[in-house]
C-alpha cells in the first residue's frame, strides 16, 4: 500500500513539475497550501527528495524548491522508492533490496516467490511508465475507474 508520505511526495513533485522550469523556485508553504500537505511533513519530504537528487533547494529571498531534472526524466517509481522503499510486496521479490523473507525456510523452494515477482514486475511497469511530466499533464483529467467485483 502506498503511504501518505509517498502520496504527499508525488503531489509535491507534480506541483513542481507543473511549474518547471518557467516559474523557477517554489516555496514550501506555497506547495503545502496548494496541495493540502502539512507544512512540516512536506519540508521533511522535500529534504529527503533533495538528498536523492530529485529536487534541489536554494536558500534566501529568491529561494525555494524545484525539480533537479526535467519532469519527463523522473518516474513516479523513483519518488515512491525514495519515500517508501522497494516496490515489491516481499523481500524475495525485490530487485533493489533482495533477501529472504523472515519466515521462509528455503527461498529456492518457495511457491509464493514467482507470484510475488510477477506482481512486483507489473507494479513497477506501471509506476515506471508514469513520469512527473505525464502526471502533471494528466492531473485532474483522469476519470476514476469503478473497481470490479
Amino acid at each position: 500500500m502506498l503511504s501518505s508520505r509517498a502520496k504527499y511526495a508525488l503531489r509535491a513533485c507534480i506541483y513542481l513539475a507543473k511549474h518547471y522550469p518557467d516559474e523557477g523556485w517554489s516555496l514550501a508553504p506555497d506547495i503545502a497550501e496548494a496541495e493540502d500537505i502539512p507544512r512540516k511533513f512536506l519540508e521533511a519530504i522535500l529534504v529527503e527528495l533533495r538528498d536523492h537528487d530529485v529536487v534541489e533547494s536554494h536558500r534566501g529571498r529568491y529561494g525555494g524548491y524545484r525539480l533537479a531534472r526535467p519532469p519527463a526524466e523522473i518516474a513516479a517509481s523513483d519518488v515512491i522508492r525514495i519515500v517508501d522503499g522497494p516496490l515489491a510486496l516481499a523481500p524475495c521479490a525485490s530487485r533493489t533490496q533482495f533477501g529472504p523473507c523472515a519466515d521462509c525456510p528455503d527461498i529456492d523452494l518457495c511457491a509464493l516467490s514467482p507470484m510475488l515477482q510477477q506482481a512486483r514486475d507489473a507494479v513497477a511497469a506501471v509506476l515506471e511508465g508514469y513520469s512527473l511530466h505525464k502526471l502533471a499533464r494528466n492531473r485532474g483529467g483522469a476519470k476514476r475507474q469503478t473497481p470490479r467485483r
